[in-house]
C-alpha cells in the first residue's frame, strides 16, 4: 500500500478484502511461530537427527579454542624472544665498547709493559740489501 489520502469510505467488499489479507498474514505469522516451537521439532527422534550437526559444531568450537590458545602462546613467545634480542643487543654493545677500550694504544702499552716490552719511540728504519754484483 502506498501513502495516499483517503478518497472516501471503503465499500464493504474492499473492507472484507482488506480484512482477509490481514487475517492471512496473521495466520502465516502464527503458523511460523507454532511450527518453530512445536513439540515435533524438539522430539527425541528429531534430536537424534541433529546429533551429527551438534557434534560438528562442538568440534568447530574445540578447534576455535585450541587455535586461540596456540595464537596466544605464539604471541607470548614472540614477546619473550623480542626481550631476549634486546638484552643480547645490550650485551653486544657493552662487550664491543669494552673491546674498543682494550684495543686502544695506551691500554695495549699498559698490558705489554708488565711483560717487559716497551713501546717503540723511534720511527722504523728501512733496510737496504746490496747484492754482490752491482
Amino acid at each position: 500500500m502506498r501513502n495516499t489520502y483517503k478518497k472516501g469510505p471503503l465499500s464493504e467488499e474492499q473492507q472484507a478484502e482488506l480484512q482477509e489479507t490481514v487475517e492471512e498474514r496473521a495466520d502465516a505469522t502464527n503458523s511460523f511461530f507454532q511450527s518453530l516451537f512445536s513439540s515435533d521439532r524438539f522430539s527425541s527422534a528429531a534430536f537424534v537427527n541433529y546429533i551429527p550437526f551438534i557434534a560438528f559444531v562442538g568440534l568447530l568450537a574445540i578447534i576455535y579454542i585450541a587455535n586461540r590458545h596456540y595464537a596466544e602462546r605464539t604471541v607470548r613467545e614472540i614477546d619473550q624472544l623480542g626481550r631476549e634480542v634486546k638484552e643480547m643487543n645490550w650485551d653486544y654493545k657493552s662487550l664491543s665498547a669494552d673491546l674498543m677500550k682494550l684495543t686502544t694504544q695506551t691500554e695495549i702499552a699498559k698490558r705489554v709493559d708488565t711483560m717487559g716490552l716497551k713501546e717503540r719511540t723511534a720511527p722504523p728504519k728501512k733496510i737496504v740489501v746490496v747484492r754482490g754484483g752491482q
